[in-house]
């Protein structure tokens, strides 16, 4: 049976982002192209997840706050904590300040330093409060926090994918997808995915619109600078900033989608 770009690209997508049972049929530049244009998709994926389980965690009647842990632990497990231990690797290397090629092998070690674990300890903590401030006020508006939080945070893989970002090394997952996406359609699935989510947003009233709107473009804006700032720090990206980029974009997005509330 023929597998159409599409498929090969979801393909690549959900089998490197995620534990989900899906082989990858190519690992080649034009598989990589479809994956990082299509991971807002696998993001709609782990945030439905974390949403209903965060939801029957309420119906359980564990309260918001342990509800709002249940849905952060989600994409942790479903990604098995890759993008988490991008994000202190990425922390280790940038507190570390050694030059980029000494940084760098900081960065591949399988221990994690101090600036890692307290990177850590407040993204989570952050994502945990605001999701159950969210979650206090509805499960509907929890459960809609969880599935915007989680695309907008692979949206941000896409951006960081786009035509002319380096990688940092020649080899592994960060010089696989390195400016594999072309600019213009990666621009214009940011666009795309933005009204989205104004459009969801409009379940709750006017507001909500401007609101989660604004989410997914603080959440962008606060990735693309952390992904310059490692681009100038280390010459490029590796797979270590994929995740530190994403889980900033997801945080962000939870916490503006907390204000006004």
């Amino acid at each position: 049976m023929l597998i159409s770009p599409l498929d090969h690209g979801l393909r690549f997508a959900f089998g490197t982002l995620t534990v989900l049972p899906v082989k990858v049929e190519r690992w080649d530049r034009d598989a990589a192209r479809g994956g990082m244009l299509c991971v807002p998709v696998v993001g709609l994926v782990v945030g439905g997840v974390a949403a209903a389980v965060g939801a029957v965690a309420l119906f359980l009647g564990t309260g918001p706050l342990l509800a709002a842990v249940a849905s952060v632990a989600v994409p942790a497990l479903l990604t098995r904590g890759l993008h988490l231990d991008g994000l202190a690797d990425t922390a280790d290397g940038l507190g570390s300040g050694k030059p980029a090629e000494d940084a760098l092998r900081i960065m591949k070690q399988s221990d994690i330093g101090p600036f890692g674990v307290i990177t850590l300890l407040f993204v989570l903590l952050a994502q945990v409060a605001a999701l159950a401030r969210l979650y206090d006020d509805s499960w509907a508006r929890g459960a809609l926090a969880a599935v915007v939080s989680a695309v907008a945070a692979r949206l941000a893989l896409t951006l960081a994918a786009r035509t002319g970002v380096p990688p940092a090394r020649p080899e592994g997952l960060g010089a696989a997808v390195a400016g594999v996406a072309p600019t213009r359609w990666a621009m214009l699935t940011a666009v795309g995915v933005t009204l989205a989510a104004g459009a969801a947003g409009s379940l709750f009233g006017a507001d909500d619109v401007v609101r989660t709107a604004l989410a997914v473009v603080a959440s962008l804006t606060l990735a693309e600078l952390l992904l310059r700032r490692c681009v100038r720090r280390f010459g490029g990206v590796t797979g270590d900033v994929f995740g530190g980029v994403e889980e900033t974009a997801a945080t962000t997005a939870l916490v503006v989608l907390t204000l006004g509330l």
